[in-house]
């Protein structure tokens, strides 16, 4: 029988292990002299198996071989950068903060799915997908053009999904035909049935590609990230949320428990936008909400926020998405509709689209939900 001091011992020894190997994967990636042009990596793996956590290391590995590096977060449940919701392309060219914080900064580009899992659209969730992936072949991924540094190709990561069975195992499926990546990483677990099929799972039967690496790396089973990850997903949601909106606030301004954001966010004085020119879309049924449906859909819920200036890309019929709003109030007879966001007020006077979500709202938003004399009120005061 082990004693407690000889078990942590071993874990410890174990973690060191998985970090090494993690390492190791990640500089043959970056530092294959065969990975010209530049290597297109997609992490997979079940969830909560550390594939964010190795998508970090592996950015900056890239990073400093590269100085330049995209970074396609496909995960809407849990992205790295962004609030949930969000289909996003990144490129970095300073290595990202320390690992083991909630971190968010401006995608170059992202579309809003407006849910944390593909359940309910996975075409949707694919057609933004593949439209940021040739946004990305051709703005930076271009190969005839080494001599130019502002336009020469870029190594591209892809941070997965956690889902390994069902729909979810569609959509990766589809992502990585699409794609072809030249290196894909297979987190695994000690738990087989929880892994993603073994080897090339993607190709149908007899189509094996010799050209895709495929690496097996273990599981961050053991970490601290690991087990939170798989206790309070929705708490990490929370906060990333609450990160987000926490924008509207002075840096200066003192958060130091859950009232000191009620009180934050109730201060905050709405923007107001004229519900007669803005189209709300239900992205899951492609309908357009008017009238009551908007107050009953829309109030005290988080929206996507949209503008169609410029028009709608050609690889996507849907806008792309500058930011996220939470709606405080409508007053239909006033043609208002109340929501907080930190996007300017400059880009705010050209939005024209909202888009619903399913996504839960932090408790601490949903207690500052005003009514409209409260509103009213406040906007008298100014």
């Amino acid at each position: 029988m082990e004693t407690g001091c000889s078990a942590g011992q071993k874990l410890e020894e174990e973690a060191a292990q998985r970090e090494r190997e993690w390492e190791e994967a990640a500089e043959a990636v970056a530092y294959d002299s065969c990975t010209w042009p530049p290597p297109v990596v997609a992490v997979c793996g079940p969830g909560n198996s550390g594939k964010s956590a190795f998508s970090r290391l592996l950015l900056n590995t890239l990073i400093e071989r590269y100085k330049k590096v995209g970074y396609l977060d496909i995960d809407v449940g849990q992205p790295e950068f962004t609030p949930p919701g969000f289909v996003s392309l990144h490129v970095f060219e300073e290595k990202p903060k320390d690992l083991t914080i909630l971190y968010l900064c401006n995608p170059n580009r992202c579309y809003f799915f407006g849910d944390i899992c593909a359940k309910r659209n996975p075409k949707l969730l694919l057609t933004y997908i593949f439209g940021l992936h040739d946004y990305f072949l051709q703005e930076f991924y271009c190969l005839g053009e080494v001599e130019n540094p502002k336009k020469s190709a870029i190594p591209l990561v892809i941070n997965t999904s956690g889902w390994v069975k069902g729909t979810g195992l569609q959509v990766l499926t589809e992502m990585l035909k699409y794609v072809s990546p030249s290196h894909v990483i297979r987190v695994s677990t000690t738990v087989e049935r929880k892994n993603l099929p073994e080897g090339m799972f993607w190709m149908n039967e007899g189509e094996g590609d010799s050209s895709v690496n495929l690496v097996e790396i273990p599981a961050a089973q053991n970490s601290p990230r690991h087990l939170l990850a798989k206790k309070e997903a929705r708490i990490i949601r929370d906060l990333r949320l609450i990160a987000y909106f926490r924008q509207c606030l002075p840096r200066e301004f003192p958060v130091f428990c859950f009232d000191d954001l009620v009180q934050g966010f109730g201060s905050i004085h709405p923007f107001r936008l004229p519900l007669s020119k803005i189209h709300v879309i239900d992205l899951h049924c492609q309908v357009s909400l008017s009238g009551t449906d908007v107050q009953r859909f829309l109030n005290g819920t988080i929206v996507g926020v949209s503008t169609n200036d410029p028009p709608l890309s050609t690889e996507c019929s849907t806008p792309c998405c500058i930011g996220l709003g939470f709606i405080k109030a409508i007053d239909i007879s006033e043609d208002c509709i109340y929501l907080i966001t930190p996007i300017s007020h400059k880009l705010m006077e050209k939005v024209d689209i909202l888009f619903l979500s399913c996504i839960a709202v932090p408790s601490c938003l949903l207690q500052v939900s005003d009514t409209l004399t409260d509103i009213t009120d406040r906007l008298r005061e100014l």
